[in-house]
């Protein structure tokens, strides 16, 4: 007969062994088993007592901890994606504490086994998903440091668009041509941030070639008085137009003005449009690039 069989026949005759022995006992000297069970309750009684009151303690403790901590974070700047992940982090954890101190009066042993199994399962946990844990600590970054906020045009890396939502793992963007794009916090924690709309001003710089035979002067006259009387560039810090560069077909006029953030390409599209009819009425000339060749013919002399 196979050895294993054998064992797990040995094994159940003793568990029947056992059985029969505690029936027996029970039926033959009930008094005897029932003090036990009796001595044994009024020896756990105190724990049992302790083990309801800290746990009623503990949940009102809890609730009490949560309420206040909630009304104060409604109160602060915090991101509100922010403080519902904190509180709900706080929460677990709290749980968490209460439980093994619940472990603790029942057993200081049995607490000691769940402590250790919990860190066990939290670092195998931990290597089989470090990569959704990178992007949770890029969101808790990103959540922390607010380098934008919803609604805003960023630049983050090569893409641009406006947040449309930042979650823990992800931050969701809309491009102008209406694409949601998703990135990993991880990549976002990583990248370079431009935020386009993160201030109330911004400048609006502008370039205007003219011909070397127009006169700049006028040209620069023009352009400040379209600017003085758009009522959305602002007064204050005060434009600028000035020769930017000689180039190699035109004079480049630069223009320097301040707008109102939501204004920006308004502001951008009218000045273009606005400067070019302008230059057109006052017979200023727009070049575009253009080569000269000169052929030089050499005359060769017969003998």
């Amino acid at each position: 007969m196979d050895p294993s069989t054998l064992d797990v026949e040995a094994t159940a005759s003793a568990a029947a062994d056992a059985i029969n022995e505690a029936v027996q006992t029970l039926t033959t000297n009930p008094t005897t088993f029932w003090d036990r069970t009796k001595d044994y309750l009024l020896a756990s009684l105190p724990k049992c007592i302790l083990f309801i009151i800290v746990l009623i303690a503990g949940m009102i403790l809890i609730r009490l901890i949560m309420t206040f901590l909630k009304k104060v974070l409604s109160r602060s700047k915090m991101d509100p994606a922010l403080q519902g992940f904190s509180l709900s982090i706080l929460r677990v954890g709290l749980y968490i504490l209460l439980g093994i101190t619940l472990l603790t009066i029942i057993s200081t042993a049995a607490a000691a086994g769940v402590i250790a199994a919990m860190g066990i399962f939290g670092l195998a946990i931990s290597l089989a998903v470090k990569d959704s844990l990178s992007n949770l600590a890029g969101g808790l970054s990103v959540l922390f440091t607010r380098p934008f906020a919803l609604g805003d045009y960023v630049s983050i890396g090569a893409t641009e668009g406006n947040v449309q939502e930042i979650r823990l793992n992800y931050t969701v963007l809309s491009t102008v041509d209406n694409k949601i794009i998703h990135i990993p916090n991880g990549d976002v924690a990583k990248a370079q941030i431009t935020n386009f709309t993160g201030v109330e001003k911004r400048r609006l710089d502008l370039s205007f070639s003219i011909a070397y035979e127009d006169n700049f002067i006028q040209a620069e006259s023009i352009i400040l008085k379209i600017l003085d009387r758009h009522p959305l560039a602002l007064k204050d810090p005060e434009p600028m137009v000035r020769i930017l560069e000689h180039g190699a077909s035109a004079i480049v006029l630069c223009c320097r003005v301040w707008v109102q953030t939501p204004d920006y390409w308004t502001l951008h599209f009218d000045l273009l449009e606005e400067v070019k009819k302008a230059f057109d009425e006052e017979g200023i000339t727009i070049p575009y690039n253009q080569l000269d060749v000169h052929v030089s013919q050499q005359t060769t002399l017969a003998r």
